[in-house]
């Protein structure tokens, strides 16, 4: 099932996930969110998001980039699945699977890091960084 989320509801999902003011992130079209909690004050926020999903969104299974964890939110809904990068997370929510087990969402969450990774469609910037 392919559900399209607005950047408007990635953005708001991810500020509810996201704890601690000070880190910076950046959206991708599939919701997959890359963190920058220490980005430099004249940093290219989506430049280096991009140059990390680059990286670490391709699946590429038999290898760690294949890995996966699930998080069930509290409070939900949804979870986040995470892989082998601690700051490149994507969101799943409940109507994206009618399986909700950590292994129907780990793998469509695997699969829309995958996706976005190739893409590489930025949608959302939220700048923290002290002005």
């Amino acid at each position: 099932m392919i559900i399209v989320m607005s950047e408007q509801d990635l953005a708001g999902i991810w500020r509810r996930i996201i704890r601690g003011d000070g880190k910076s992130w950046v959206v991708f079209a599939h919701g997959t969110c890359v963190v920058l909690p220490a980005p430099g004050p004249s940093a290219d926020l989506a430049a280096q998001a991009i140059e990390i999903l680059r990286e670490y969104g391709p699946v590429h299974v038999g290898s760690s980039a294949g890995d996966f964890s699930t998080i069930t939110l509290d409070p939900g809904p949804g979870w986040v699945v995470y892989g082998h990068h601690n700051d490149v997370l994507t969101y799943m929510g409940p109507d994206e699977v009618q399986d909700s087990s950590d292994l129907a969402v780990g793998l469509y969450g695997r699969h829309k890091r995958d996706q976005d990774g190739h893409e590489l469609d930025v949608i959302h910037v939220e700048d923290k960084r002290p002005r």
